[in-house]
């Protein structure tokens, strides 16, 4: 649907659901991603998220990260939440297969939903959040453009431990201006 260098951005499938349950219930992945107590997530939850995420009626877009080399279902990315008055949304990604982890599969994934919002949806701000600890994601974020905006301290409880959450953002005038930068 929408491509990148490496990936490719589309719709979720069916069959897609049984390795993303198993991905959610990762450790690593749970950690990444969820502020929660971290409990079991069944295929029963994964069916009912997919029921309920099949259209964009309720201004949540999400998609499945596809490797264009093999096809193969790597992980998945989309909006969370659209501020259609003040033109932010909020956004989220998570590389589920770990063989494609630290080999710009999500930076690249990030670049295309990106150019997606700002191009499509006429966004001009983009936020998201990450854990401190999560320092691979926020070099992803960094080589796509988002800054840090702000930082929660000791946020959220994990593994024995409160962490920071960063607040971190891309504005649409400030990713048009690094991609004519680059083309010069």
């Amino acid at each position: 649907m929408y491509t990148g260098k490496l990936i490719r951005l589309r719709a979720y499938k069916k069959e897609d659901l049984p390795l993303a349950q198993v991905w959610l219930n990762d450790p690593e992945m749970k950690t990444n991603l969820a502020p929660g107590i971290p409990y079991p997530y069944t295929l029963e939850d994964e069916e009912k998220w997919y029921l309920g995420n099949t259209s964009s009626s309720n201004d949540v877009y999400t998609f499945a990260i596809e490797d264009l080399a093999t096809g193969s279902y790597i992980g998945g990315c989309g909006i969370n939440w659209v501020d259609w008055k003040n033109s932010r949304a909020m956004v989220g990604i998570a590389i589920g297969n770990k063989d494609f982890l630290g080999k710009g599969y999500g930076t690249d994934a990030m670049e295309v939903l990106v150019a997606f919002i700002f191009n499509q949806m006429n966004i001009r701000k983009i936020k998201l959040m990450v854990y401190a600890f999560n320092e691979r994601a926020m070099k992803s974020y960094k080589k796509c453009g988002f800054v840090v905006e702000g930082i929660k301290k000791q946020e959220v409880f994990k593994n024995g431990a409160y962490h920071d959450e960063i607040e971190m953002a891309l504005f649409r005038d400030d990713w048009a201006a690094r991609r004519k930068q680059a083309t010069e």
